[in-house]
């Protein structure tokens, strides 16, 4: 192949909305979207992408783009992408397809992203119950640096990863998709108590024709109306890669991606400079713009080879993640624990998810004596590098998991001490944070503003 540099292959004008970019975008999973770009193996190619709100999320210090963002619209994608090898045979359900990330980064001239908190009534996150009104901090980056003038005294060196890389599903495993999703939304009240019902998120995100983009298929046809019908939402990670928000999947990762349609159909995006594990906020990785150089290996009957269906199906597999050689390195980290017992003292039986609840609720508890607000801890742990574990699950009845947070991206001690009290950060670059009261049934809780 040519040592020219990486072939572009989607383009990405940030000035222009998403349906006018020169190549098409998508923001739902089919197999009959049409590949707006073809690849051989073994060639560097280059994806750009637009955030994953399409620009609708802007660098102004308001919340109020958040608070009203549509939620029908995510993610746009950049694809899909037909695989095929040196002879021109395509990637065949079966296969597995090797996509290595060999650079990536923001787009130039566009330079910062943004962390968020939906309003309860807009999606919410993780923690919506504690922060259910809507709030935003903006990022710049120098070079592979990170700092927020809304959550001041903090810097930290990104490592930037794609939230999506996944293929097209079959319709065969598309239709299995709709069915389970729709069984959780209609037995969902059913499963769960009302009062927990009422304070979570939504249960699923079934096919809806309201903010469905298909690439190349024009909308208003009948062809774009019976798919906008059919085809998945972006939002959750399933077997064919997709939303999987791992964080370390940066320079030299690669992902083996099961192949379910001829020539793979790879579609990305969702681009992240720094991503704390969880993600917690929901649109809580610092969200940005991008682009990605990356190459492609056909791995075939590699499903059989390597995948073992765990489900009635053959297609219920799921991507196997290569973490690549290049990380932020910190040696030192306070670590906060949660156990499966919830805010309220009830006792969950080893759930992993109530654990890291807590373990996440306590780190904001401690660091918010620090001179900063419990909003701007809770976007800080979504986006920071920090690490999560699950530390125990095998001791009935409690679920341990922690949460590790590097002490260096502070410019003050956040250890514990025997003398003096906890201070505010040094730099303060702006103290204020933009964020909107929740309209909602409940008010939103107040906290102290960050001052020193």
């Amino acid at each position: 192949m040519s040592n020219l540099g990486a072939r572009l292959v989607v383009p990405i004008d940030v000035k222009k909305k998403p349906k006018e970019q020169k190549v098409p975008l998508h923001n739902r999973w089919h197999p009959a979207i049409p590949p707006v770009a073809e690849v051989r193996t073994g060639e560097l190619f280059r994806v750009e992408m637009v955030d994953f709100s399409g620009g609708g999320i802007t660098k102004e210090y308001t919340a109020q783009d958040i608070k009203f963002q549509d939620p029908s619209i995510v993610h746009y994608l950049s694809g899909p992408i037909r695989v095929v090898d040196a002879e021109g045979n395509p990637a065949k359900p079966g296969d597995l397809l090797a996509v290595e990330i060999c650079n990536l980064g923001p787009l130039p001239g566009d330079e910062w992203g943004y962390t968020a908190i939906f309003d309860r009534e807009n999606g919410g996150g993780f923690l919506t119950d504690h922060f259910p009104g809507a709030a935003k901090a903006i990022w710049y980056f120098e070079g592979i640096y990170a700092y927020s003038p809304h959550i001041p005294g903090v810097r930290f060196p990104g490592l930037t990863h794609p939230g999506i890389v996944g293929t097209a599903p079959s319709m065969e495993l598309l239709n299995i998709w709709n069915e389970r999703e729709r069984q959780v939304e209609e037995t969902g009240l059913h499963t769960f108590k009302l009062c927990e019902v009422l304070h979570s998120r939504p249960l699923a995100n079934l096919p809806s024709t309201k903010g469905c983009v298909l690439g190349k298929i024009k909308e208003g046809s009948g062809e774009w109306e019976r798919i906008a019908r059919e085809a998945a939402r972006t939002i959750p990670g399933r077997e064919n890669g997709g939303n999987c928000d791992i964080k370390n999947l940066s320079r030299g990762s690669k992902v083996y991606l099961p192949v379910f349609v001829e020539g793979a159909n790879l579609s990305t995006g969702d681009m992240h400079f720094s991503q704390g594990d969880g993600e917690v906020a929901f649109c809580g990785a610092i969200e940005m713009s991008g682009f990605l150089e990356l190459k492609c290996e056909i791995i075939r009957d590699g499903m059989s080879k390597y995948l073992t269906p765990m489900g009635p199906t053959r297609l219920h597999v799921n991507p196997i993640f290569e973490i690549g050689p290049v990380e932020p390195r910190f040696s030192e980290w306070l670590v906060f624990e949660g156990i499966s017992v919830d805010e309220s003292g009830r006792q969950h039986y080893l759930d992993a998810s109530v654990a890291y609840k807590r373990a996440v609720l306590n780190a904001i508890d401690y660091l918010s004596r620090f001179g900063y607000s419990k909003q701007q801890i809770y976007l800080l742990l979504s986006c920071c590098p920090c690490e999560g574990r699950i530390s125990g699950i095998v001791d009935a009845p409690n679920a341990v998991a922690t949460l590790a947070i590097p002490i260096a991206i502070f410019d003050q001690d956040i250890r514990p001490k025997t003398t003096g009290v906890p201070t505010g950060p040094r730099l303060v670059r702006n103290g204020g944070l933009p964020q909107c009261s929740y309209d909602g049934n409940l008010p939103i809780t107040k906290n102290p503003s960050a001052t020193t």
